[in-house]
């Protein structure tokens, strides 16, 4: 930015190219060398596993595993090498986006400004890279994606794919995300030239792109290209472009290729900063333009009148630099001016480095300062209707947070950040309330789940006797009976209480895209006798740790539920009741099946092992440091995620041990330290979901049984 046709075709099966999309098919598994490869333990006698430990260095990508722990990271490629060269058989299979895109209404294409947001933070692959979470003190997090369509990972780096994490993140929320092409300079013309030569080569790169985002679960591109183009070059560009938004269509049928205002169509690199006769060949040729940020109120008003934007206004992303670099409008805690300007002219946005908040002020003040800048736009953000299946949870994790919870304990003292972790997030945008005070933000002194619950606080005045909060949208199919319980710690002289809104259970017919309005749900709330509310509450007093529990059933007719939300009323007589109530969980669930046990997990198999000296143990003995990835099947979308232990065996009576929590059926386990060889250790995955407490007999496991190389 300006700051500082044929895709490998064979043929496959329609189930295989699902079994793609959403990870690799076994004959396209990373080779592995003798020290690197396993069986599964259940091809051995007895589910064990025998590994002779070998102390030289790892053989694992520099890529896709750090270098000094072997934790798996996410990475760009950085040069048309690279590019050229890629192939999904090199591709890392922990940076796979383990959510596919949810479902939201209105859906994209609905004729209706919209919002991008372009991450630009610090270079980009910070603490984000590490696919399984990193140990992190203040991280930079996003959580306001209700608001937002389309989420682009940006960096200056020239093929910038996704960490899966964001790519997780967004797709829970139903948001596109995009990765970054950029060529940049002398070096990027250099890069242009050559892959703009001709048919052959710019179909070439224009597939690599296709098959990188097919292949790692992301949504399409952002062109950014910010040199000059020779006149061959710049007149294969809009062929490139075409091209690229076909295929990518073909492949990600909610696919996007987004361009960015640079080039003219006569190759000069000139920033035009709106869309016009000299650089429409390129909008034309793709699914959207992403203006530069020195726009005046004129630009907006030419845009909205040129007739090749006519029919695609929401098409046109006019950009929006937060750091307010250079002659622009708004920025900062002024980005509402431009947000106002671009609305008045029913055209998108395009959000630049949001991380500004982050970046330029106190790290500990974060989440204050990113919910104050989503506030004040919040007049210019369409709010979304999340479509989804029962079960619905969500604890409000934040994917960030000082500890990890669990059912209301701690587990772990210790800040951490695994976007792969965060919930469906509310909205953090109140509704007013007249002559009272209401403030929604994520908190993590204490949480039922994760690391944050959502605390609602203010005042209710001696005039009101509630007030209400709308915290999340959706639009879910309910059940026959459904049931709904919330989770909270409310403070004195106040009761809580859950309201939620109906919606027709189908979209309208007219445009497939708005839920038509129904009466409210009716709820009813359930007795501590009550059958479900015994089986939901059961083992209760082991864990509730000062958290109330509210259960409901609702018997709709043929509704959808649209919006919850929160009745906080006051319990004392006519004087101003300052509140305080943290929602630790709400779910809505099937009453018929919410009680049935997950399935056993089998299959569990190990990979890679790196074995690393360590120091003697406590009690003098010696120890070894172990590294290995697990690999296990299980049902898509069954499991809420699972939890990875280990115990040491010839040992009596030893306790599983937690190592950490997986997002997707793939987890790897790095330093673990266990004693010297020769020994045994059992490595197990615990399927966690929303009803009781799978029992360890149905946990995958694998016996490793290790011993040292004899020395000849």
């Amino acid at each position: 930015m300006e700051h500082g046709r044929t895709i490998e075709r064979d043929s496959m099966s329609v189930l295989k190219r699902r079994k793609e999309r959403r990870g690799f098919t076994n004959d396209e598994t990373v080779k592995k060398n003798k020290t690197d490869s396993l069986e599964s333990c259940f091809d051995s006698p007895q589910g064990t596993v025998h590994e002779v430990v070998n102390y030289e260095p790892p053989s694992l990508s520099g890529a896709h595993y750090d270098p000094d722990t072997t934790e798996p990271i996410s990475s760009a490629l950085n040069s048309l090498e690279d590019l050229r060269s890629w192939q999904r058989s090199q591709a890392s299979p922990f940076n796979v986006a383990a959510e596919p895109l949810a479902a939201r209404l209105p859906p994209l294409a609905r004729r209706r400004s919209r919002t991008l947001v372009c991450h630009d933070m610090m270079g980009g692959y910070l603490e984000d890279r590490f696919i399984q979470g990193a140990e992190v003190e203040t991280p930079y997090a996003f959580y306001h994606w209700h608001h937002i369509d389309i989420f682009n990972y940006f960096s200056h780096i020239m093929v910038t794919i996704p960490p899966a994490v964001w790519t997780n993140a967004a797709h829970k929320h139903g948001v596109l995300v995009l990765g970054t092409f950029i060529t940049e300079w002398k070096d990027g013309k250099i890069v242009c030239e050559d892959f703009l030569k001709d048919e052959e080569s710019y179909r070439m790169v224009a597939d690599k792109l296709v098959q990188i985002s097919y292949c790692y679960g992301f949504d399409g591109w952002l062109v950014n290209i910010e040199n000059d183009l020779s006149e061959k070059a710049v007149k294969n560009m809009p062929l490139f472009l075409r091209y690229l938004t076909d295929q990518t269509h073909e492949r990600i049928p909610s696919g996007q290729v987004v361009w960015y205002d640079s080039v003219l169509e006569g190759g000069e690199l000139k920033w035009q900063n709106e869309l016009n006769e000299r650089n429409r060949v390129f909008f034309q040729a793709c699914d959207g333009f992403f203006t530069n940020y020195n726009w005046t109120a004129q630009s907006l008003e030419w845009m909205q009148t040129y007739p090749v934007a006519k029919e695609r206004l929401a098409d046109i992303y006019v950009g929006v630099d937060v750091f307010a670099r250079g002659e622009v409008v708004g920025g900062k805690f002024e980005t509402n001016k431009a947000m106002e300007l671009i609305r008045q002219h029913g055209l998108s946005a395009a959000i630049f480095a949001p991380g500004w908040v982050y970046e330029c002020h106190e790290k500990t003040e974060f989440r204050a300062n990113q919910d104050r800048f989503w506030g004040l736009l919040a007049d210019f953000l369409h709010a979304h209707h999340l479509s989804c299946s029962l079960p619905f949870v969500s604890s409000f994790c934040q994917g960030f947070g000082q500890s990890f919870f669990w059912k209301g304990k701690r587990e772990k003292l210790q800040r951490w950040l695994n976007l792969s972790a965060q919930e469906v997030q509310p909205l953090y945008l109140p509704e007013p309330v007249g002559g009272g005070s209401l403030k929604i933000r994520g908190c993590p002194q204490d949480a039922w789940s994760g690391a944050s619950s959502l605390v609602l606080e203010g005042t209710i005045p001696p005039e009101l006797t509630e007030l209400r909060a709308k915290i999340l949208s959706l639009h879910v199919r309910l059940a026959p009976t459904t049931f709904v319980s919330l989770i909270c710690k409310p403070s004195d002289g106040i009761a809580v209480s859950l309201e939620m809104g109906a919606a027709d259970a189908e979209p309208r017919p007219a445009d497939g895209t708005e839920p038509g309005p129904c009466p409210s749900v009716q709820l009813e709330a359930l007795a501590e006798d009550h059958r479900l509310w015994k089986q939901f509450t059961q083992g209760s007093s082991e864990w509730m740790s000062g958290w109330s529990i509210r259960c409901y059933l609702l018997k709709p007719n043929d509704y959808a539920l649209l919006d919850i939300g929160v009745s906080i009323s006051r319990t004392t007589q006519d004087q101003d009741v300052p509140f305080h109530c943290r929602i630790g969980e709400i779910a809505v669930l099937d009453a018929e099946s919410m009680w049935r046990p997950l399935p056993p997990l089998g299959g569990v198999r190990l990979e890679r092992p790196v074995w690393q000296r360590a120091s003697q143990g406590p009690d003098g003995a010696g120890e070894v440091c172990l590294s290995i990835t697990l690999r296990w099947n299980y049902p898509a979308r069954v499991a809420r995620h699972f939890r990875v232990h280990w115990r040491q065996l010839d040992v009596p009576a030893r306790s599983p041990i937690l190592i950490g929590r997986s997002y997707t059926t793939l987890y790897r386990v790095c330093g673990l330290t266990v004693p010297d060889p020769p020994g045994r250790v059992e490595l197990l995955v615990e399927p966690v979901g929303v009803g009781p407490t799978t029992p360890e007999s149905h946990w995958g496991r694998c016996v490793l049984s290790y011993t040292e190389k004899e020395v000849q």
